[in-house]
């Protein structure tokens, strides 16, 4: 994030890389590593410790090429725990860092006449600046990580794609192991279970129960496999009102976001 000392390390970001990958290539999708590690974070690596929220997150994207084929992709955020010392160091090391570099930059000036003292215990200073600095201490905090898992599939099955993600972290978070080999299940679904045809439904086994795909006919609406409540949630009934007038209205239209 640049050198924003203003920002504690713990809210900055950090550049992610793709770790792995299976299968290492395919025809019809060629692997975009760039465009994959930016868009399953987009914000970047991020660091957190055992005081703050580190529930899981689920988000989409899509890969648009050149010739104008489409990949969807299909992310699922957690975190782990940091267990090399010297990531744990270096953190540490950039709080040191931040702190004096914010000293330097608020120390007021020395004549000041507010009867304070020079140890900084004037109306609660120094806890103020143990809350706002010591966020990760290396001997009390234990240091959380973003890793992320994602599938990239060439059509929008997002109910199934999340359910498949969230049995996988569940299989490798939970303390009993899954009824077969990790491995196995990860092949079953990019080898053995099919794209349903145009207008059936499939149901094939997860890690811990069935999850089943349904692809319209050709006759139908192309598939839209998002939750209608979640853009109501997001925007309003307003806002949805006003977009869906402005789409019956051929009106040009513009989402910005974060």
């Amino acid at each position: 994030a640049g050198e924003n000392f203003e920002q504690t390390p713990l809210r900055r970001t950090f550049k992610s890389k793709v770790l792995a990958r299976y299968p290492e290539n395919v025809e019809w999708n060629p692997f975009d590593q760039d465009a994959v590690g930016m868009l399953c974070m987009p914000k970047g690596l991020a660091f957190k410790t055992q005081a703050d929220s580190r529930e899981p997150q689920f988000h989409s994207f899509i890969i648009t090429r050149e010739d104008g084929s489409r990949t969807f992709g299909f992310s699922l955020t957690f975190f782990e725990e940091v267990t090399s010392k010297q990531i744990c160091s270096a953190m540490q090391t950039l709080y040191h860092m931040h702190n004096a570099e914010y000293d330097i930059l608020h120390t007021p000036p020395t004549n000041a006449q507010d009867g304070c003292s020079g140890a900084g215990d004037c109306n609660g200073t120094a806890v103020s600046k143990l809350q706002r600095f010591n966020s990760y201490d290396i001997s009390r905090d234990t240091l959380y990580v973003s890793k992320c898992i994602c599938l990239i599939t060439p059509m929008s099955f997002m109910k199934a794609c999340k359910k498949v993600l969230e049995q996988l972290h569940q299989a490798v978070t939970s303390p009993q192991p899954p009824p077969l080999p990790l491995e196995s299940y990860i092949y079953n679904i990019l080898y053995e279970v099919p794209l349903p045809p145009a207008g059936r439904s499939l149901k094939f086994s997860g890690v811990y129960g069935p999850i089943i795909c349904q692809r319209p006919s050709t006759s139908e609406l192309p598939l839209f496999d998002f939750p209608v409540k979640e853009v109501f949630e997001l925007l309003g009934v307003e806002n949805v009102v006003q977009l869906f007038t402005c789409a019956l209205l051929e009106f040009q239209i513009l989402l910005y976001s974060q």
